[in-house]
């Protein structure tokens, strides 16, 4: 813990400098050396501060190819999951995540990387918070700044308990370990917080970012509001089995926001312009993150290795369950073989089955993308779902229908009921945000097993891992051994 909150303090000033270069504090102090007092005399230094974290969420932090940002973990948990296949395993990239080995490494890049960029995030949010309200400058900035701070630290800590810690289960204690909650500034090891608590934490930031983000006009996408402060909690509350509050915020985190057009579905999935997107970063071409973007990964059509030799295919038995009216079902080629529909840049490009074209770059030259963090059609999904929970079919049939036939225009209103209706909501849930993070943390939330079993996924390429049983101790990530040698064994490491 010690050794992580340093070098996020440490980022933060490199951030800084890049971000507001210009800024007269940072013109007198070298660029590793910014104080705080310094980085948060105003509130203009603080947003350069905030626009820091911005960027965290699309740089390359570590020396790992794959972890650009918030991006690597979006791939991790897809594959780690059954909807997203690898084809071969010539390419070494998320190969060892595919296959259930490296979140059970404490020695391994991919657990150091989840839990050191989330407290990076929280370290950085809470120098903000700590000093936001001595800055001098307008308090509407001082609230906006504090509320950015606030949510980025609850979804940090979101994030970071669903991988470490145990599953929440409503009504229970939740009193196993989560992950430390470090709430100021400081360097010193800290012991883990219950799952209880680190939840109540992130409610207790969600609730308080929300009360000050009145009123408050975000300058653009990459930057929160309420309706992203609301969708956050959505995603909390469906965690939580709490479904009365995961319908009301995600109904709320919605308004204003539509769905995209079928023609704009299969634009790409690179411009946060998009109607329907409620967060994501703006990458523009003076910086590009090449080899460690989402789309030298996720994309159809940039020259990477990655791409080329080992492009990320759809499980054969969700694509069979999607209907064949669905835009969505456009964006997979069943047949391997359809050159007419899903090109590619050139012959060294691999084709397989289910390859798909639901992420693309605008320029092939560049690995430049929007990545997509939260969308309409999320809150949507959730509100059904979490009215579903609540045998409240009705009502959880005519939200699916409002996102369902906007996809399918031959979609008919479900009469389904109980676990039938649950699973068609999951189903159009896994159909619509394929490739976007959320596979594993649907998977552990719902307690279900994962099932690779019946489709395109080889017990070759995944090591053996077809099948892994709800509850199994594989489901938490092992805590960096890093964290456990800096903390003197403070930290408790998972069961082995």
């Amino acid at each position: 813990m010690k050794n992580i909150f340093k070098r996020g303090i440490f980022v933060l000033a490199m951030l800084l400098a890049f971000t507001a270069c210009k800024e007269d504090f940072l013109e007198t102090a070298p660029t590793d050396q910014v104080s705080t007092g310094d980085a948060f005399k105003t509130t203009k230094n603080a947003w350069a501060a905030l626009n820091g974290i911005h960027r965290l969420m699309y740089s390359q932090i570590f020396s790992t190819q794959s972890q650009g940002g918030q991006s690597g973990n979006m791939i991790y948990v897809d594959v780690l999951g059954d909807d997203l296949v690898f084809p071969n395993v010539s390419n070494s990239w998320f190969r060892s995540e595919y296959q259930w080995i490296s979140h059970r490494n404490s020695n391994s890049s991919m657990v150091y990387y989840n839990y050191t960029f989330y407290y990076m995030i929280i370290s950085n949010a809470n120098m903000i918070i700590a000093n936001i309200d001595l800055a001098e400058g307008a308090e509407a900035d001082k609230k906006a700044i504090k509320a950015e701070a606030l949510t980025y630290r609850a979804w940090a800590y979101f994030q970071a308990v669903q991988l470490f810690g145990e599953r929440f289960v409503a009504g229970a204690a939740n009193s196993g370990p989560g992950i430390p909650l470090v709430l100021e500034p400081s360097t010193e090891a800290k012991p883990r917080n219950t799952v209880a608590e680190v939840y109540a934490q992130i409610n207790t930031d969600l609730n308080d970012a929300i009360a000050l983000f009145a009123g408050y006009t975000r300058a653009n996408k990459s930057h929160f509001n309420v309706n992203v402060a609301k969708g956050i909690k959505a995603r909390v509350s469906l965690t939580q089995q709490d479904y009365a509050s995961a319908v009301t915020a995600a109904q709320e985190a919605r308004q204003g926001f539509t769905l995209m057009t079928n023609a704009e579905y299969l634009g790409g999935f690179n411009n946060y312009d998009n109607r329907e997107w409620l967060w994501s970063s703006r990458i523009v071409s003076d910086q590009t993150n090449y080899f460690y973007s989402f789309f030298a990964y996720m994309s159809s059509n940039y020259n990477s290795t990655a791409i080329r030799s080992t492009p990320k295919v759809m499980f054969s038995v969700l694509y069979d369950k999607i209907s064949a009216t669905d835009v969505r079902k456009k964006l997979w080629d069943p047949t391997g073989t359809n050159t007419v529909d899903f090109p590619l840049p050139a012959s060294t490009f691999q084709r397989y089955k289910y390859l798909s074209k639901k992420f693309k770059v605008a320029d092939a030259s560049l690995s430049i993308g929007d990545v997509p963090y939260m969308r309409t059609a999320e809150m949507y999904l959730v509100e059904a779902e979490a009215l579903a929970r609540q045998n409240k079919n009705t009502e959880a049939a005519a939200v699916l229908y409002q996102l369902a036939v906007n996809r399918d225009p031959s979609y008919v209103l479900s009469t389904k009921t109980a676990a039938a209706l649950i699973e068609e909501i999951m189903l159009q849930r896994r159909a619509e945000l394929w490739g976007e993070g959320f596979r594993f943390y649907d998977l552990k939330r719902t307690n279900s097993p994962l099932n690779r079993n019946g489709g395109n996924h080889s017990a070759t390429f995944t090591n053996g891992i077809l099948d892994v049983p709800a509850n199994d101790k594989r489901w938490q990530f092992l805590i960096p051994q890093d964290e456990i040698n800096n903390s003197n064994g403070l930290v408790a490491q998972n069961p082995l």
